[in-house]
């Protein structure tokens, strides 16, 4: 599923298109997303733009009247297409803007969502999330100190969005082999010095595949149109059984909360 590259790559992409325009029309084919897609959609037609962020996996799309959220979920995209473009069976909205542009949205599982809320309100969706692990706010001393006394798995730990937001499976896979620590070992245990050099890793692990442009799995597409190539340097992750890149030993492919979960015997520990 697209992750916090993925997203951020895409929000980086279409923000160009977006920003300051005016949404014409919001074309809406099937309503039945993750959740309903929400009559007050239509409200966004002859509002303009005024600024795209990302918080999470989400993307938010704000206007005077309200702001547009939009989650891709397991298989989703926006995509930026000539308003001639046929939609196909899984292209199920689309903003038809003013410069002539259609952010077309597709998405094969329908688990994504777009959802809405009115200026001054909160979503119940981003009130309990954690910090961004990009973020100042992300450090060492706050995962060691949210860490204490956990007896869970330092993987599931760093993958909880309620403790830092946007570190997926394939992001936690990379960044656990980068610092040396086994995906297994209980976060209550892992020392500040571990806990600093992880963090380091998680962001620049992610800001690398940002950079690079997110990394592409199934069908994912970026904004622009253009899949991502972080898939290519990745250590660990769908290489159970594979050599270590490092140090040759054969890695290990195990199962934490239903996810797969590839790590090297020897580097990590």
């Amino acid at each position: 599923m697209p992750e916090l590259p993925e997203v951020e790559t895409t929000k980086r992409g279409i923000e160009p298109w977006l920003l300051n325009q005016r949404i014409e029309r919001v074309v809406v084919r099937q309503p039945q997303l993750r959740w309903p897609v929400v009559d007050e959609l239509k409200l966004l037609e002859g509002q303009t733009v005024r600024g795209l962020s990302r918080r999470a996996k989400y993307i938010l799309v704000e206007t005077d009247i309200g702001t547009a959220i939009w989650h891709l979920g397991m298989s989703g995209s926006l995509r930026l297409v000539e308003p001639s473009a046929p939609a196909g069976k899984h292209d199920h909205i689309d903003w038809q803007l003013g410069n002539g542009k259609v952010l077309r949205y597709h998405d094969p599982r329908r688990f994504g969502a777009l959802l809405w809320i009115e200026p001054g309100t909160d979503s119940d969706h981003l009130t309990h999330l954690g910090p961004e692990p990009l973020s100042d706010d992300f450090t060492a001393e706050y995962l060691f100190r949210r860490s204490r006394g956990k007896s869970q798995a330092i993987k599931t730990f760093v993958m909880d969005g309620k403790v830092v937001v946007g570190v997926g499976n394939i992001y936690a896979n990379e960044s656990l082999f980068l610092a040396g620590i086994r995906p297994a070992t209980a976060a209550g245990k892992i020392s500040l010095a571990r806990y600093e050099r992880l963090v380091s890793e998680i962001k620049q692990v992610l800001a690398r595949a940002i950079e690079q442009g997110g990394t592409t799995l199934r069908d994912f597409v970026g904004g622009d149109g253009k899949p991502g190539y972080f898939a290519q340097q990745l250590f660990v992750y769908g290489r159970g059984g594979e050599q270590c890149k490092v140090c040759s030993s054969v890695l290990k492919e195990i199962r934490q909360g239903q996810r797969a979960t590839v790590y090297c015997p020897a580097c990590q520990r």
